[in-house]
């Protein structure tokens, strides 16, 4: 069993919970995005440095990364949480193909 973060942008909302049940569903243990509540302006800087401070630590604890890049799109704060993952030596696994 494998721990492994999903990251991806929140306008794949539905793709993301969808490939999380199914990665769980093949025997992974999977962490999450945290889904706001409210609209992003309404979030103090503090709230949102807390959420990416914990989206980090759960790519630190995780044995890979799922991004879900539909349609070949990985938006600039996933492409930081790649760089990171890879840093760490973290699996990073990609819904589509991706030419690097």
């Amino acid at each position: 069993m494998k721990i492994i973060t999903i990251c991806g942008s929140l306008k794949f909302e539905e793709e993301i919970k969808y490939y999380t049940e199914k990665l769980e569903l093949d025997g992974n243990c999977v962490l999450s995005i945290a889904y706001p509540t409210k609209k992003k302006e309404a979030y103090t800087q503090e709230e949102i440095r807390i959420l990416g401070m914990a989206h980090y630590k759960k790519i630190e604890i995780s044995d890979a990364i799922f991004v879900v890049n539909k349609n070949g799109y990985i938006g600039d704060a996933v492409k930081k949480e790649i760089e990171y993952a890879k840093r760490l030596n973290k699996e990073i696994m990609y819904l589509e193909k991706i030419n690097e």
